[in-house]
């Protein structure tokens, strides 16, 4: 478990250091991500058992698994951790999901609202 968050950390340190980039780079990283269907995604994410660990909403938990959305990894690390995951996560090969209904469970979680802002409490 704690491999998956020291993954988690790093594949954010690196997004957050690629940010600044040229554009063109984060260009090519949007056109990897494929076309997926949200309403298939929420099902299979319910039906596949993701919700067990991550919550219903993807929203996580301390005691089983990290949030996943509003604003999942990008598409490729994503693909890469579900594939070969390090931590105490399952293997999803592509015989288990298929990489069709692994673009629909990411349309799922970027389909997610933001969560409202949280108002200062003290001044």
């Amino acid at each position: 478990m704690t491999r998956f968050f020291i993954f988690i950390a790093a594949v954010a340190c690196a997004g957050s250091a690629m940010a600044g980039q040229n554009a063109p780079a984060s260009q090519n990283a949007a056109s990897q991500v494929p076309a997926g269907n949200a309403a298939n995604g929420r099902k299979l994410f319910a039906t596949i058992g993701c919700y067990q660990c991550h919550g219903y909403e993807a929203q996580g938990s301390t005691a089983t698994g990290p949030r996943l959305a509003p604003r999942p990894l990008p598409f490729p690390a994503l693909s890469r951790y579900v594939r070969r995951p390090a931590g105490q996560m399952p293997p999803y090969t592509a015989k288990v999901l298929s990489d069709m209904e692994l673009a629909d469970i990411y349309a799922f979680l970027q389909s997610a609202p933001a969560p409202p802002a949280t108002p200062a409490l003290l001044k």
